[in-house]
């Protein structure tokens, strides 16, 4: 078990497991953005606003939503799970993500099925969005999210220690580099 110190690192501004918690606040904001644009759709489909908000949410999704899971699914999680002591510890670990990895991929199926209709509206066409469809994701996320800010990353933080911790803080930045240029002459 972590020593106060480390668990109160966790909690710090230099914690990577900020960056989860961050990146919810943006999702968080989307989604409630994704509502917005089921409303306009519905009392007024052809209002100017609803093409900016689709595009937005296309870009939001392929550049942020997928990335997010994958760094949550390939570094989060897999840290986690080897840190988590044996028993309990590392039954709930598995637990939480075993649920959150198939909520991710049920998330990702159900973008897809309203994602061309999105790109439609973000060209200023209209259609015919399953509006109860998109507002069930949206609905769906906002509960994702406040489930993994709530249990998953609270457990994250009691089991990575500060090593850990700096563990996954290069990780994560090594993913976002910009691969180097080779120039050949």
């Amino acid at each position: 078990m972590n020593s106060p110190s480390e668990h109160d690192l966790s909690k710090s501004e230099e914690s990577p497991l900020n960056e989860f918690s961050g990146c919810h606040e943006g999702i968080i904001q989307n989604f409630n953005q994704l509502k917005e644009l089921v409303d306009l759709h519905e009392k007024t489909p052809g209002a100017e606003k609803i093409k900016p908000l689709a595009k937005k949410l296309l870009s939001f999704f392929d550049e942020v939503v997928i990335q997010h899971h994958s760094e949550e699914e390939q570094e989060l999680f897999t840290i986690v799970m080897d840190c988590a002591s044996k028993g309990e510890e590392a039954d709930t670990a598995r637990n939480y993500i075993k649920q959150l990895v198939a909520e991710h991929r049920q998330l990702e199926k159900m973008w897809k099925q309203i994602e061309g209709d999105i790109r439609r509206l973000s060209k200023g066409k209209r259609t015919s969005l399953d509006n109860d469809l998109a507002l069930k994701l949206a609905k769906e996320y906002l509960e994702h999210a406040k489930f993994e800010e709530e249990y998953f990353l609270p457990l994250s933080a009691k089991i990575l220690s500060k090593n850990d911790l700096s563990a996954l803080g290069l990780s994560l930045h090594i993913r976002h580099m910009d691969p180097p240029t080779h120039f050949y002459i």
